[in-house]
């Protein structure tokens, strides 16, 4: 694993550990990254509970209950997908606080509304409000990939920062 995401797990896990939660990761394009890169901090079976990956549509709904009306209507790639199955994460699992993430890695499957590089994100969680946005990465499948990854991380760090 590169030193940035090294880097940001651990930082993750240290702020995670610290408030005494644990992180499940509910991902899609990204394949069990996330997990891969949390897991490869030593120790962090005290603080990552466990991850969800959920490429399809029938996952997302069958294993962390996004609404088939939400996925009909929005689309797997969408915010409203993404608050679904980080709140179906929490739900689903033992832990406090979840990331999800659910995007277009490419290098087809774009459209004009939803171009490859789309990817959008969700944090939730008890002691955190339940936010979202969506993010356009450029490069190649593996580069929208790590992006994603670095900012998902990023965000658990921030939500983290912002409800101490």
């Amino acid at each position: 694993m590169d030193a940035a995401l090294a880097t940001l797990a651990t930082l993750a896990g240290a702020r995670l550990k610290a408030r005494g939660l644990k992180l499940a990761a509910a991902e899609s394009c990204t394949g069990g990254w996330i997990a891969m890169a949390i897991t490869a901090v030593a120790g962090s079976s005290q603080w990552f509970e466990r991850g969800f990956v959920t490429y399809s549509n029938e996952a997302k709904h069958e294993m962390l209950g996004v609404a088939q009306a939400t996925l009909d209507a929005q689309g797997a790639v969408s915010e409203a997908s993404a608050r679904e199955m980080a709140q179906g994460a929490v739900a689903h699992s033992r832990a406090q606080i979840a990331v999800a993430v659910t995007g277009i890695a490419g290098p087809g499957g774009g459209s004009a509304a939803k171009p490859v590089g789309t990817v959008c994100f969700a944090w939730a969680g008890p002691d955190t409000r339940l936010r979202s946005e969506t993010r356009l990465f450029q490069g190649s499948r593996e580069q929208v990939r790590r992006q994603t990854v670095i900012a998902a991380l990023q965000g658990i760090i921030e939500a983290l920062e912002e409800n101490r």
